[in-house]
């Protein structure tokens, strides 16, 4: 297992419910912890629950190309390249097809896929030159098996896992890491202004689902964990 000690990790995403359960496991490993998020209020109470200096904590639209290179090149001005990139930033809008507006799709492409793009040009580049680090994203099951009501959604998700495929052969020559993590039906805020009728006390955690990605974080570097699955015992879809 690799060692998180002063690794230089970036949680985008972090105001979320899996993203604050990842700054803590980060924190408690001893890593550097840096933290984007677009809600301003929130992200300063993530702060503050989890001791991140100010300097380490950005507001960040990942919708926003500008935004997203502004913020990567304000990192890699400090300390030249991240470690680890977590992605664990995303929309979810679950309507049918009669419902979905052309603003609901527009919104989710752009901030769920371009938003993904948009990380990847900014961060994966001077890792790239340094041939080492790990970059994860969090598709989600519904990146592999689509369901009724999750056009927009899914289309982001399975636009995401070509689009880190196709970088992953760029990569071959590094030791530059990208791990899709499919997780299915976790209980976060996620779920809050989704109307859908789902057993949210059977759902995995936002605790279970980030120590997941935590175990991704601490894989050794002779080897690439492509992707990983993970979902409740009774919402299994692949």
């Amino acid at each position: 297992m690799e060692n998180l000690l002063k690794k230089n990790v970036l949680v985008v995403g972090a105001t979320g419910g899996i993203g604050e359960e990842c700054v803590k496991l980060l924190k408690g490993s001893s890593a550097n912890v840096y933290i984007t998020g677009r809600n301003e209020t929130k992200l300063r109470e993530v702060m503050q629950n989890n001791d991140i200096p100010a300097d380490r904590a950005f507001v960040m639209d990942l919708a926003d190309s500008a935004n997203v290179e502004q913020t990567a090149n304000t990192i890699h001005n400090i300390i030249t390249q991240l470690d680890i990139v977590i992605n664990a930033a995303g929309i979810g809008i679950i309507k049918p097809l009669e419902s979905l507006t052309y603003e609901d799709f527009d919104r989710t492409i752009n901030t769920n896929l371009k938003g993904t793009f948009n990380l990847l040009k900014s961060f994966i580049p001077p890792m790239k030159a340094a041939k080492k680090g790990l970059f994860i994203n969090i598709p989600g099951v519904l990146g592999k098996a689509p369901m009724a009501g999750a056009a927009a959604y899914a289309a982001s998700k399975y636009g995401i896992n070509g689009m880190v495929k196709s970088v992953r052969e760029e990569l071959r020559r590094t030791q530059v890491r990208i791990t899709n993590v499919y997780l299915g039906g976790v209980d976060s805020p996620f779920w809050d202004d989704i109307d859908l009728r789902v057993q949210r006390d059977k759902f995995i955690t936002a605790k279970e689902a980030a120590r997941t990605i935590w175990f991704v974080c601490q894989q050794p570097t002779s080897g690439v964990v492509s992707e990983i699955v993970v979902q409740p015992f009774n919402h299994q879809a692949i």
